[in-house]
């Protein structure tokens, strides 16, 4: 009998995997530390210029705007003065205390994590040159160059390179007084402490604030993107509900004609009759798809209308709706009246059908004109609505505000043209135009 001892290896990559979940800890930590404080930590940075469009910088007049971006530079300078009065309390070594307390603050406008370092290391580089009963470890000047470098630093940087910070202050204070703070009187690494989580936390808690401003941000304006290609999508989709009656009505005519015009010709030769088989076959089967791919795009509860589908002919019959409804509304025709293809004689009612709806909600007691001109080469609709009488009395429509959007995609359909914006009197005008091609000449179709 043979004995086999088997060993199992662990493979390199599962070490790390076996180690506790506080070792983990611990090395992302420390990782966290060596990327905020060490890794390019005199990184030139400089501060950028404040912008001028919030609430209140754009109230200023324009000269003092163009200084406003500057505020942040002006108050770190001002922080600068403030603590170099403050460290000429000791009056004899001024000089040397001067630069080592404006220095750090001075820098944290271009290299703020070498600030924070260069402030730890003026601190006790101060000390021998202060007052030996004085507060310790900090001199009165390190302890506001200390601070306002911390506050500097932390609202430029993130919330765990300010955790770091404090974190490194706090060590360097307790080292401090427990090596030799006993033969001082007074020690201000608590005061220092308290002060800078207070700063620190106020500014965590503005950095919070403003990260969740701009994701809403972001979000509503992926929210809008998505409402708007949602509201375009239900647009096309109500276009091609209402030409579907059009086009297959057309079709249904083709199919109905190329079976019945055999029967119009006496003996029609075989060749015009497979002609004719070929047509309505074609019609057919073009009327099936298109019932199918309408089909797809019809919501559950879509019902086919009745009616046939509106037409410019019964645009009077709108306008004595609005007019009911409170609109004060005009008609103007211009050129020869013509009967157009029933698309575009759709779109066009369905155009004046919007605008004149949009005129209501946005507008109320306004009148509107509403004019349409029979041009060479197509249609020109012209929607416009006076200003309401008393503009402060609207209230806030609950429409969508994508009206315009259906319009445009109508007009973009037909290949035309549309504008649409605010009059120089206060009213909206909608411009419209969709093109038409050419009837062909009498001795065309036979050609």
């Amino acid at each position: 009998m043979t004995e086999t001892t088997q060993i199992h290896t662990t493979p390199p990559g599962d070490g790390a995997k076996s180690r506790s979940p506080e070792f983990r800890l611990a090395a992302d930590a420390l990782r966290g530390l060596r990327q905020d404080l060490f890794h390019d930590a005199f990184a030139y940075r400089l501060l950028p210029r404040m912008r001028v469009d919030g609430p209140l910088t754009r109230r200023l007049p324009p000269r003092l705007g163009e200084y406003a971006g500057w505020m942040p530079h002006a108050m770190i300078c001002a922080a600068a003065l403030l603590t170099l009065a403050i460290s000429a309390v000791d009056q004899g070594a001024w000089l040397v205390l001067a630069p080592l307390a404006v220095l750090p603050i001075l820098l944290t406008m271009a290299r703020p994590v070498g600030a924070f370092w260069l402030s730890m290391a003026a601190t006790p580089l101060a000390l021998p040159f202060g007052d030996q009963w004085g507060e310790w470890p900090w001199l009165p000047g390190s302890f506001a160059c200390h601070l306002t470098v911390l506050t500097v630093v932390a609202v430029r940087t993130r919330p765990r390179t300010a955790a770091w910070m404090w974190a490194l202050t706090a060590a360097y204070g307790t080292f401090a007084e427990a090596l030799f703070g006993s033969g001082h009187y007074s020690t201000n690494t608590g005061p220092m402490l308290v002060v800078s989580a207070l700063a620190l936390l106020s500014v965590a808690v503005w950095h919070t604030r403003r990260e969740a401003k701009q994701e809403v941000t972001a979000q509503q304006t992926v929210t809008a993107h998505e409402r708007s290609r949602r509201t375009l999508l239900e647009e096309r989709t109500t276009i091609a509900r209402e030409l579907h009656d059009v086009v297959a009505h057309h079709m249904s005519v083709v199919a109905i004609q190329a079976e019945a015009a055999p029967y119009r010709v006496e003996n029609p030769p075989p060749e015009l009759e497979r002609a004719f088989v070929t047509i309505r076959e074609n019609a057919v089967a073009a009327l099936t798809e298109l019932r199918r791919v309408l089909g797809v795009v019809r919501a559950e509860d879509y019902e086919a209308p009745d009616a046939p589908q509106p037409t410019l002919a019964d645009l009077d019959g709108l306008l004595a709706n609005v007019r009911d409804a409170g609109l004060g509304v005009d008609k103007t025709v211009t050129g020869a009246v013509r009967e157009l293809p029933q698309g575009v004689e759709l779109s066009a009612y369905r155009i004046v059908q919007e605008a004149l709806s949009n005129t209501l909600r946005h507008a109320p007691g306004a009148s509107a004109r509403v004019e349409i001109g029979y041009v060479l080469g197509g249609l020109g609709l012209r929607i416009v609505n006076d200003p309401p009488p008393a503009p402060a009395l609207v209230k806030p429509s609950p429409g969508a505000g994508h009206g315009i959007t259906g319009m445009r995609e109508r007009v973009s359909m037909l290949n035309g043209e549309m504008t649409a914006g605010a009059t120089d009197e206060g009213g909206y005008e909608v411009a419209v135009f969709l093109p038409v091609p050419a009837a062909p000449a009498p001795g065309e179709d036979d050609a």
